[in-house]
């Protein structure tokens, strides 16, 4: 059994919202793996105050940019140890070199994007290991993601923490930066039902199987049940399915074609720190 520590019950706590010994428990029966502990505390109806939160605890920032004619954009996390460091000038500029770099050469992954020159005989990753001797932090590349698309834009949160690139099928700026602000708060897990995984499907299939037996229902509606639930988690968790942020009557599919008939979000990206 996993010796489970109280920093570890500490962040399923506020992964999840549910108790203290709750979250002890679940992390002693999933021998401390938290995606399964989460799902223990689902299967028993344990308050989940945040679904779709985002675990990373590292401080940073998180810029985007798309090129001249809006057909591709990068997203390029840079993580630090400090907010202090993370509100700083410098670290934000580089950030932003480093992002203008990426946007130029489109490395495959964030080992390429390392290897590209920065500065006079310095690569990225060199200057990276220069600049955490400066700093006195070490500093990073966190996350690093592509778009391609008819028509591509972006949004950077307000603290710098989450970056994110929306993709349309026609040029349509304010509803693009509208639906790119959607992403960046509400977290969906995927463009649309057809895109969710089978494996997330069947878990929470169980999951609503698991609920509705808890809840004494008949053996002969569990089914039915848990597909009632599935069609809640899509709605939810779903890009074009979510309410619309702005005008929570509509879908985001919905609003979109309210823009303009048949306008349809092929492809979105998001990166946060925090």
């Amino acid at each position: 059994m996993a010796n489970i520590t109280a920093a570890e019950v500490n962040n399923l706590r506020k992964i999840t919202g549910a108790g203290m010994m709750d979250c002890k428990k679940a992390l002693a029966e999933a021998d401390g793996d938290v995606e399964k502990a989460i799902d223990i505390l689902r299967k028993k109806g344990q308050k989940i105050a945040a679904n779709r939160a985002d675990r990373a605890t590292t401080e940073g920032c998180a810029l985007a940019l798309t090129n001249s004619e809006n057909t591709y954009g990068v997203i390029v996390a840079l993580a630090c140890e400090t907010d202090f460091v993370a509100k700083n000038e410098g670290f934000i500029a580089l950030n932003q070199a480093i992002l203008d770099i990426a946007l130029e050469h489109k490395p495959a992954d964030i080992e390429a994007l390392k290897a590209l020159p920065f500065q006079g005989s310095l690569t990225v990753g060199e200057k990276l290991i220069e600049q955490t001797g400066v700093i006195g932090e070490k500093i990073d590349i966190a996350g690093y993601t592509t778009l391609e698309g008819t028509f591509v834009t972006y949004y950077i949160h307000s603290n710098k923490k989450i970056a994110t690139l929306v993709a349309l099928s026609a040029v349509a700026p304010e509803a693009g930066k509208d639906v790119a602000m959607q992403v960046a708060a509400m977290n969906p897990i995927a463009l649309d039902k057809d895109s969710v995984s089978q494996e997330i499907i069947e878990r929470e299939l169980e999951i609503g199987r698991e609920l509705a037996r808890q809840e004494g229902k008949p053996e002969n509606m569990i089914d039915k049940i848990a597909q009632g639930r599935l069609g809640k988690f899509f709605k939810e968790n779903t890009l074009v399915e979510q309410e619309f942020i702005k005008e929570p009557k509509l879908s985001v599919a919905q609003y979109l074609d309210s823009v303009q008939k048949g306008l349809k979000v092929t492809g979105f990206r998001r990166v946060a720190l925090g």
